[in-house]
Formats: C-alpha cells, structure tokens, sequence
C-alpha cells in the first residue's frame, strides 16, 4: 500500500507542472486571439470559407481580407494563385511554396519567412475560376491605387490588354485620388473605353464614344471596330437582331453563296452535282438497266435526270433539286449582315466615329507622306549639294561624287572606334570627313581634272575609272561587309504626332543639317570673296582672269569645297544607311538627276530638283508600295519627259554651265 502511495505521489508531482502550464497556456491563447487584429483576425474569422471557397458566399470575406489593411494584397495575389496552405495542426494560413518533400512557410502579413513543414500537415487551398475572378476585382482595386506609380501603370497595362466589366468600378474609384497627372489621364482615358465595351446603358456607352471625337488612337479603334463587326445570317422570316444591312441574292450576294447558307443553316439539302449524279447512277445499274430506263437511253441528259428522280423517289440517292427549286428556296428566304452588337444606337454612334476617324487618318496618312516625301529630299539634297559645285557651277561630271559620299561615311566608322562617346564622335567626324573630302577632292582636282576641262566626255571616262579604283581601295581597307556607324542615343526613337504621323530623328537631323548647308553655301557664294571670284570664273573665266583672279585656284578650291561637302553628307547618311563600298552608287544617280532637273549651277534650283524628286518617288511608292524598284522606273521616265519640256531644269542659270 504504501509502495502504491508513493507512486501515486510521484505521477501527481510529474502531472501538477504540465497542468499549471496548460492552465498558464490557455489564458495566453485566449490573450493571443483577443489581440490578433487587421488580416489575422479575419484570416481566423473566415478561416472556414477560406479554406473552402464558393463564389456564392465568398464577397463578404474577399472585402473583409480587403479592408484588413497590411498584407491584404499579398495574400489576396498567393490566394489567387493558388500559393496559400493551412497548416492543420493549429489551423494558420500561409503563404506556402514546395520545396522537395516540405513546403516553406511564408508569412501573410509580413511576408517574413515561418520555417517549413510537411507537406503531410499543410493543405493547399485551391479556389475554383469563380472565386479567382472575385480576387481578381479586389486585386484590381489595390494595384490601382498601389503608392508605386510603376505597379499602377502595369495595372493599367494588364486592363488594357484584358479588360472585363468587373475593372470598370475599381477604375473610376482609382481616379479621383490619383496623384500623377499622366497615370491620371491613362486611367481616365482607359475608363472611357471600357465604359464603350462595358458601359450600363445605351447613352452612356454612346456618350464615352462622342467624347473622343475624331481620335486617332488605335485603342480607341480597336474597341470600336468590334461593335461594328457583323455576320451573315438567313432567316425563314424578317431579319432579327441589329440588322447592318439587307441582302439581296443576285445583287448583294451570290446565288451560290445564299444558297450554301442555306444549306449550313439545315434548311435546305446539299445540291446533287452532274458528276455526282452520274456516279450514283453508275452505282445502281441492274440489269442493263438504272431507275428504270435502259442504259442506252443514259446518253440523253433528260433520261438521266428522269432515272435519278426515279430513285430519289425510292429512297435510294438523295433528293436532287433543279435549279428552279433552288431559286425558289432561295428567294423563301431573308439574308441579313447583323451586328455582334445588340444596341442599335451604340453601332450607329460608332459608325460615326470610325467614318470622322477615317477622315481624319486619311488627312494624317498625307501629312506623314509629306513627311517622308521632304525626309527623303533632303537626304538627295544633302547627297547632291556638293554635286551642285563640281557639277553645277564647274562643269564637270564626276562619276567619283558616290565615292566621297563613301569616304566620308567611313571617316565616321573610323573616328567611332577611338572615340567611343557615339555624341562626340559625330561631332569630331562631321568637320574630319570634310577635311578629308577636300583633301581628296584638291587632290582630285590638280592630279586629273584641271586637265579635262571643257572635255566632258574625257572627264566623266576619267572620274569612272578613278570611282571604280576608289570602290577597291575601300574593299582592300574595309572589307566588304557593312560598317557600322551608330547614331548618338538623343538620336534614336522617331518624333511621334499621333498613331499615324512619325518620323525618325535621324531624318530630321539630316533636314535640319540640309537647312545649314543650304544656309552655308549661300553664305560662301554671296558673302565671302571666295564666293564672289567662284560666279566670277563661272559667269566668264576670261574677263574674271583679266580682272586679277586666278580661275585654276578658285576651280581647285570650288571642287575641294563641293567634295568636302558630300563627305559631310556620306557622315550623315551613315547613320541610316549602310556603309559599304557601294553606299555612293546608291546615290550618284539621284544626285546627277536632283541637279540636272532642278537647274545647273542654281542650289535653290538642286534645292526644287531634290524636293521634286522626293515627293515624286514617294508618291508613286505610295500607289504602288509592293514594287519600289518600278518606282524608280517610273521616277526615271517622268524625268526624262520632263527634260524633254524644260532641258535647263526648274530654275536656269546663264553662266558657263549654261552656255556649255
């Protein structure tokens, strides 16, 4: 007994600390939920309906979990993605992720790592596609008004390629409160277009349409051109639903295609052709003898058509209609384009608006064609300015005009592999490509050309042969592949106007650096003496001679002067353009055309040649953008019937050139 008692004592005194401490636990416990506030405290009030969720019940815990304040959105995206657990053992939500035969356990709240766990003991909850759509709502809302401007535009981003009826309240909730001007315009923009696809009545959807008038942007279209999508429908009676337009067969729609409606539709049997009616009879000769009538008689088309109603009658072809049966059919029936859009008064207001938006792209589509037209004169006046000096106002015809342009594109390569600030490269390469050109063109001038003078045909033979070796030597030096010669940063992306009208800044630096050179020349010829003693020798050499001016000079530093000038303009066309061995060839005609057609010897009449040339190749590129090459052709043929008309150019010259 005493042995008894004694153990007895012993399990009491063991058991008594246990008991205190789970009397010490449960006060603890019970002060532990009483303190759980924000997205605890819901996450333990619904933990029911989380853990099992029906789209029925679940809008009351979606904005509790909501309105809890930290974590809310973190939890709701893991909730969404399937990415939340219950760990059974004490019933807490988190934040899971598999990791071998474990799962880590992240905090909702904080979002903090909790350790890991078996997978045994955690539950993954798996909302259905209904209660996802629900999170989804309430997702919207947070990112919508998320202090990120970054995450607010992604948010506008993922609406705008998805858009659905449930973002349009969060939407217009988010944009009162928004702070940055831009994001606020975006989401005002965005609620108008989903009000068009979404709105809750007629007026207010046709209001959201008229109120972007004739905008050019192609969100704005494309939410349009779906309301006035339509199908081709038949119908046993009237028309039914939003009618675009009423068919007639014949007329509106061929009598083949209605009557194949009609048969897609089951209201009428497929048509039984010739070669099909003869193989069903082949098929179902006895005897000598098909439907009835003997074989012979099946060289008469009537007797052939009579054998097959015979055993259509008896079930054993399908029934053939004539053609008058067919027309009839065809004729019983009512053939109708039906909007996918019910509301008559939306399609009718978007019609409208795709009518004023089409006018106003097809007056866009011109400007940007004006655009590219002076884009592309600029780039041969550029080209053919300093063609204009040797050729204009020298007489002469250099074949090597091309190769300056090369040369001084390839300055520009060259400089970039030193000076690798892509800014200050160009910068160093405009004025050492001119140094070269002239270099080269002095050189040109006094090794070959002063020689050549009043002989053309010697001096386009001459220049030729010195293009042609030229072309090698870039060969030997650079190789044959294309050259890089990278524009600077501030020059990259294009000027935008709208959806329809853009235009690369490269282009427009090449326009703005034709202005100066026009600006230049004019300077030069009119304001410096080099330029008065150059219209002197190109006006009369023999009296500018008499007068004290040395016309061998003024013609070396004229050509100089001309090459500097296109080795200026091969800079700035590389950056667009190609740069090989060949990249002058690409031009040479151009330039020769550019100069001819606007006047020898005028600049503002090579400035009327390459604007005439520009708006010309454009143009018919315009009407006929599959084939550039025939445009050229075309370009070509208006030139030398031009020519024809006016064989000093736009703006004659007397002059030397003239004269010759």
């Amino acid at each position: 007994m005493r042995k008894f008692l004694i153990a007895l004592g012993i399990v009491l005194a063991l058991a008594l600390p246990g008991l205190a401490q789970d009397a010490g636990d449960a006060p603890q416990a019970e002060a532990t939920q009483s303190e759980a506030t924000g997205l605890r405290a819901v996450l333990q009030d619904y933990a029911k309906q989380i853990a099992k969720p029906s789209r029925r019940t679940i809008g009351p815990v979606i904005e509790a979990v909501a309105g809890s304040g930290e974590g809310a959105s973190r939890f709701l995206q893991a909730w969404s993605d399937k990415r939340v657990g219950l760990r059974e053992s004490d019933g807490a939500f988190f934040i899971v992720k598999k990791s071998g035969s474990e799962y880590e356990l992240s905090d909702p709240v904080t979002g903090e790592p909790a350790g890991t766990a078996p997978k045994s003991d955690i539950k993954e909850v798996k909302p259905n596609s209904g209660v996802r759509a629900e999170i989804g709502v309430a997702l919207v809302r947070f990112l919508l008004s998320d202090p990120d401007p970054k995450k607010r535009r992604e948010a506008l981003t993922a609406i705008d390629r998805n858009g659905e009826a449930s973002h349009l309240e969060p939407l217009r909730a988010s944009i009162p409160d928004e702070p940055d001007p831009a994001i606020k315009a975006e989401k005002q923009r965005l609620e108008r277009l989903l009000t068009i696809r979404f709105g809750k009545d007629a007026a207010e959807r046709v209001a959201a349409i008229d109120s972007f008038g004739a905008d050019l942007g192609l969100d704005f279209r494309a939410t349009l051109n779906p309301l006035v999508a339509t199908t081709r429908k038949v119908f046993e009676g009237a028309p039914k639903g939003n009618v675009a337009e009423t068919l007639k067969p014949g007329r509106d729609l061929p009598e083949h295609e209605a009557y194949a409606m009609l048969v897609s539709a089951d209201l009428a049997p497929a048509r039984i052709s010739a070669s099909e009616m003869q193989q069903a009879l082949a098929a179902h000769v006895e005897n000598g003898q098909v439907g009835g009538l003997p074989l012979a008689a099946m060289a008469d088309p009537a007797k052939r058509e009579e054998a097959y109603a015979t055993l259509a009658a008896a079930g054993e072809v399908p029934t053939r209609l004539t053609d008058a049966e067919a027309e009839k059919l065809v004729a019983d029936h009512q053939f109708a384009d039906i909007y996918a859009e019910p509301d008559p008064e939306v399609t009718t207001a978007a019609e409208a608006a795709l009518t004023r938006v089409s006018r106003t792209v097809a007056g866009m589509q011109t400007v940007d064609l004006g655009l590219d037209a002076l884009s592309l004169a600029s780039i041969y006046f550029l080209a053919a300015i300093g063609l204009a000096i040797t050729f204009g106002v020298m007489g002469v015809i250099n074949m090597a005009h091309g190769e300056f342009i090369t040369m001084g594109a390839y300055t520009g390569y060259v400089v970039q592999l030193f000076v690798p600030d892509y800014t200050l490269s160009i910068l160093i390469a405009l004025p050492l490509a001119f140094a070269i050109t002239f270099g080269a063109g002095v050189a040109m001038e006094r090794l070959v050309i002063r020689y050549l003078y009043k002989r053309p045909l010697e001096t386009l033979l001459a220049t030729f042969g010195i293009s042609i070796a030229l072309q090698q030597l870039f060969k030997n030096i650079f190789g044959t592949q294309a050259r890089p010669l990278t524009s600077p940063p501030w020059l990259e992306g294009a000027w935008t106007l709208n959806d329809v009208v853009s235009i690369s800044y490269i282009r427009i630096a090449i326009f703005v650096l034709a202005l100066i050179f026009l600006a230049l020349y004019l300077w030069v010829m009119r304001k410096t003496r080099l330029g008065l003693e150059v219209r002197a020798v190109t006006q009369n050499p023999s009296m500018a001679a008499s007068m004290g001016i040395n016309p061998d000079r003024i013609n070396m530093l004229a050509f100089g002067f001309g090459s500097g000038i296109a080795g200026i303009a091969g800079v700035a066309i590389g950056l667009f353009a190609k740069v090989t061995s060949e990249m002058g060839q690409d031009y040479i005609v151009q330039s020769f055309m550019t100069v001819v057609v606007g006047g020898v010897g005028s600049i503002f009449g090579t400035l009327a040649g390459a604007t005439l040339i520009g708006v010309l190749q454009k143009g018919i590129e315009w009407l006929n953008p599959s084939n550039t090459l025939a445009a050229q052709t075309y370009m070509i043929l208006f030139i030398i019937i031009f020519i024809q008309f006016r064989p000093r150019g736009i703006i004659a010259l007397k002059g030397r050139a003239a004269g010759d």
